[in-house]
């Protein structure tokens, strides 16, 4: 792997230009979404989205999301549908990505979908984010900024540990708002939940006036965030905890008496906005295992424990 100067952009005009000029040269810039940090690179470039992969450690069949401007910009790389078109509308920009049949002429690198026909695209709502697309002119290839299966950053700090010295900048942002990844439904087929996210699927449920159909294990990986295990701290998890036991750390919910809480008052946007920063706090304290309180499987807490279980799920062996 390459060794680089990695810089800090201010989140100011001139380092949104130079964070620009980075990727415009095909460098590597991690930059805030409203959901976590993206490790950003041109989305048209071969070789920079190579890096992200090389940079990340991650494994080369997991697409990764292309970051679009606006809708106009996303339609020209995507066969569009009158179900997408409702989906944006109405939650674009947004956390929620859609996955669609790649468009014959769309000039997208042919890595950032790993090898499938189909694309996963969003358009972000944090003003930093739609800066840095609107400097670039173009689509901006983004996996969150971390080292591949390892915990999300949700603020600069998070990305300096991880990635120092294997990407060339961090466009610092101060912390992300929503704290976790986009909700994924593939339009390819039948609308599918590929992930829960930053926006509650009844919501989407709702607007479809439809149940989405629900993502198989043995289905072929068409978005990130899809393997087994991922999402997870060096200490073990035990999930579905009352109390924590002897040499245990306690990650609580609700009024439960823990080390840290997601939220004292049971508030499931709260409590996802808190919970990658609260496993990274807890992961540096050298805890052999973290007992995490049980989420109610409702609203946001269907992603809080999409996140959990895969990060508790037994880990690759190279990753042990």
């Amino acid at each position: 792997m390459t060794i680089r100067d990695t810089q800090t952009f201010r989140p100011n005009e001139r380092g949104l230009i130079e964070a620009a000029d980075t990727l415009r040269g095909g460098g590597l810039v991690a930059f805030p979404t409203e959901t976590v940090y993206g490790l950003g690179a041109d989305a048209q470039n071969d070789t920079a989205i190579a890096n992200i992969y090389a940079a990340k450690g991650r494994p080369q069949f997991n697409p990764l999301i292309a970051h679009f401007a606006d809708i106009s910009q996303a339609k020209r790389h995507v066969k569009w549908s009158n179900i997408a078109n409702q989906l944006a509308e109405t939650l674009w920009p947004g956390p929620l990505t859609l996955v669609l049949e790649r468009h014959s002429r769309s000039n997208l690198s042919r890595l950032l979908s790993a090898g499938l026909s189909s694309v996963a695209i969003r358009i972000p709502s944090h003003p930093i984010a739609k800066q840095l697309l609107a400097n670039l002119g173009g689509p901006i290839a983004a996996p969150s900024a971390n080292i591949s299966g390892q915990i999300s950053p949700t603020c600069p700090e998070h990305v300096h540990a991880d990635l120092f010295g294997r990407i060339d900048g961090i466009l610092d942002g101060g912390s992300c708002q929503v704290g976790l990844e986009s909700t994924i439904i593939d339009l390819t087929g039948l609308p599918t939940l590929l992930r829960p996210g930053g926006i509650p699927v009844d919501i989407i449920e709702e607007m479809l006036s439809t149940k989405l159909a629900i993502v198989q294990n043995s289905d072929a990986i068409k978005a990130p965030g899809q393997l087994a295990s991922h999402y997870a701290p060096r200490a073990d998890l035990r999930l579905n905890a009352k109390t924590k036991g002897t040499n245990e750390i306690m990650l609580g919910f609700g009024p439960v008496e823990c080390d840290l809480n997601l939220s004292a008052t049971s508030n499931l946007v709260e409590a996802a906005g808190n919970l990658f920063s609260s496993l990274h706090i807890l992961d540096g304290d050298n805890a052999t295992t973290i007992a995490v309180s049980p989420i109610p499987e409702t609203g946001l807490g269907m992603a809080i424990n999409d996140r959990l279980r895969r990060a508790a799920a037994p880990r690759p062996a190279n990753e042990q």
